[in-house]
């Protein structure tokens, strides 16, 4: 089922560069075409929960509107789009910005740097019904309650239909996957003993909010641990 969506569903779909602001603001070219990356459900975690800095990552949120798939489907066009999404929620697109950034110069796979335990914070399913326009709802982030990010859906390149025939023009969407439909301008870093906290609006209604805390990660990796690469 689609409000059981962190447990059951098999991927993440995650659209870059899907605000012209914010791709300017990365010094990343507007696209002309969709594009997307994947990220493993093992980096979901939930309202109240802990995102983890790993040792030597400059961690950069990116808060979302998250696109439910609600039944499974291949090549659907955008006129059938919606019949496809089951449901919404909030997500922070967590990024090891320097780690991405390396790779982008090498030519190399975001993997690593978007797939860490800990980077895909997400509330709880919303209710198709409880959404009356998915392109104008507010999207906004603050660190320590200082606002960073604030803007709306409206101001998508490529509406979420159209993200939608894209990406299942490629690959199968299956009940359950989440589909991350870009951020707005205001990216930054965010380091540990810093609070996040999130909000998706619909007018003056209040769809879904996360409160995060940020600590360093214990463990093995450290960025950079292999200078020669």
């Amino acid at each position: 089922m689609a409000s059981s969506f962190r447990t059951t569903g098999r991927k993440i779909v995650a659209i870059g560069r899907n605000f012209a602001d914010h791709a300017k603001e990365l010094n990343n070219a507007v696209p002309t075409e969709p594009f997307f990356f994947l990220k493993p459900t093992s980096s979901y975690i939930g309202d109240g929960d802990t995102v983890e800095v790993p040792k030597g990552v400059d961690c950069h949120y990116e808060v979302e509107l998250g696109v439910v798939i609600g039944k499974d489907g291949r090549d659907i066009r955008a006129a059938d789009a919606e019949d496809h999404i089951g449901g919404y929620a909030l997500a922070i697109d967590m990024t090891a910005r320097n780690m991405q950034d390396k790779a982008k110069r090498k030519g190399l796979p975001w993997s690593a740097a978007k797939g860490f335990d800990t980077f895909n914070p997400v509330s709880s399913f919303i209710e198709k019904s409880k959404v009356a326009d998915a392109q104008n709802v507010r999207l906004w982030l603050k660190v320590n309650d200082q606002t960073r990010q604030d803007g709306n859906t409206e101001d998508m390149i490529f509406p979420i239909p159209q993200l939608i025939e894209h990406v299942s023009s490629i690959m199968t969407l299956q009940a359950g996957d989440l589909l991350l439909t870009g951020t707005p301008k205001g990216v930054g870093s965010v380091q540990a003993g810093q609070t996040m906290h999130a909000g998706l609006e619909s007018g003056s209604k209040i769809l879904a909010e996360l409160k995060l805390n940020v600590k360093d990660r214990e463990g093995l990796f450290e960025f950079n641990k292999f200078k020669q690469a």
